[in-house]
């Protein structure tokens, strides 16, 4: 096994939003940082499965509460017109949503990586994760080059699925009480849509829509969103548990993604498994593709334009931290003294076993505080936690799994790695109040 040729401060192992955050965060703040993603590309889930548009950088009534690099990255967006920054979701399911073009953002990606510093490794894939007692002492690495070894002094899990961290030993939870996660979907998007035709009919039958639709104002807005079209969807019958359609607009004019495939009833920490939801997921695309052109107006001259690479996952490992966030503390958008980032996306739990989604709104239209303490595992002492798998229940996964909430915490662990290294202290003993005038340097909301 040959080793890297140098060791690293923070090493961060997946490049999707959360990581990218991390690892800009990390070497913005002094520390020597590698980032490590298993696809040719970055922005995991944002760019490989399509996950489109961001929801959201706003609380229900409208205050941001999620800035910093995540914003950062969406003013750069707009300056290369690739983002018309952030619109009123004419769903009415949350009050702002942000669209973008994955392609310009995987090459903005690489770009404020290079600028902080960064080293870059792409098509590698961690594969082992060697310990001495509880601390990682190294990753063992495999691409082209071969296998080899990844020396650091800090290292943060962005991989999602907490894939690092269960190879360190770290305990971990999945799913609901039953251990049951959520579904995956495949998203996809179609090109040729005349969204007029769209918007005329939502106008022309608004009971056909989600209740909180926007219909009334979509002479004056953007149509973003779309919730609906409920009795052609009963119509039609498909083998796909849901109760209706979605999917929103752009990045061009003609252009929509679509969020409606669901494959349930597997793990995607599972390889076996992963592979049948992947190719159900991709049965199910061609199965919409013609329900959409037959029963939906405005989409009878549309067709699949780009499928994502890989299917969409919503819940796999939680890896178990110093505190575990939890339903309540959302609902009741309750405030920590450690809190390292803010969200205001209400908890959204698609039904692991059927049609549904379940969603409860926080109080007042408010926003919840996410605590250091549930991005520092209990386990492993020299790592932190990024992304979809950071320490929370099932319930409160729901909310912060969304990307904007990544980025948000991921730029608070890339800061925090670094301020580990700074103090040759271990993860769970980063000076709070340090971390947190960092972060506020650093643009991010705190409340």
């Amino acid at each position: 096994m040959r080793n890297l040729q140098q060791e690293y401060d923070v090493a961060v192992l997946g490049g999707g939003p959360a990581g990218i955050a991390a690892a800009i965060s990390a070497a913005r703040n002094g520390a020597k940082t590698i980032l490590i993603e298993r696809y040719g590309f970055l922005g995991g889930m944002s760019t490989a499965a399509m996950v489109y548009p961001w929801m959201t950088f706003h609380s229900a009534a409208g205050e941001q509460v999620i800035k910093g690099i995540a914003q950062e990255i969406v003013d750069r967006l707009m300056s290369l017109g690739a983002s018309p920054g952030h619109l009123r979701d004419t769903i009415g399911f949350v009050h702002t949503l942000t669209p973008y073009h994955p392609e310009v953002y995987k090459v903005l990606a690489c770009d404020m990586l290079e600028e902080a510093g960064v080293n870059i490794l792409l098509h590698t894939a961690a594969i082992d994760v060697l310990t001495e007692g509880n601390r990682i002492s190294g990753i063992t690495l495999y691409n082209k080059s071969g296998v080899s070894k990844l020396k650091a002094k800090i290292y943060v899990d962005a991989t999602g699925d907490g894939d690092i961290a269960y190879m360190a030993g770290a305990p971990w939870e999945k799913g609901n009480i039953e251990g049951k996660a959520q579904p995956m979907t495949m998203k996809f998007r179609m090109r040729g849509v005349d969204l007029n035709k769209v918007k005329r009919y939502m106008q022309n039958n608004p009971s056909e829509f989600y209740e909180k639709s926007l219909i009334s104002e979509l002479d004056l807005l953007p149509l973003t969103g779309v919730m609906g079209f409920y009795s052609q969807w009963k119509a039609a019958s498909l083998p796909i548990q849901r109760d209706g359609l979605l999917f929103f607009s752009g990045p061009n004019v003609d252009e929509v993604l679509v969020n409606v495939s669901r494959v349930s009833g597997f793990d995607a920490t599972s390889s076996e498994d992963l592979t049948k939801a992947e190719i159900e997921g991709r049965k199910q695309v061609l199965l919409l593709e013609a329900f959409f052109q037959k029963s939906i107006p405005g989409f009878e001259g549309a067709s699949v334009s780009a499928v994502g690479t890989q299917i969409g996952v919503r819940e796999t490992r939680r890896i178990i931290g110093k505190y575990v966030l939890n339903g309540t503390d959302v609902l009741d958008g309750r405030r920590f003294d450690d809190v390292i980032a803010r969200s205001g996306y209400p908890i959204d739990i698609h039904n692991p076993e059927g049609k549904g989604v379940t969603a409860n709104f926080i109080k007042e239209g408010g926003a919840y505080d996410i605590p250091y303490r549930s991005i520092v595992p209990i386990h492993t002492p020299n790592m932190l936690l990024a992304g979809r798998c950071i320490s929370t229940t099932h319930e409160a996964q729901a909310t912060t799994r969304l990307t904007p909430s990544c980025m948000a915490i991921g730029q608070a662990a890339g800061t925090a790695a670094a301020l580990a290294v700074l103090h040759s202290c271990n993860t769970a003993d980063v000076p709070i109040s340090e971390l947190q005038a960092r972060l506020i340097e650093g643009n991010a909301e705190l409340g």
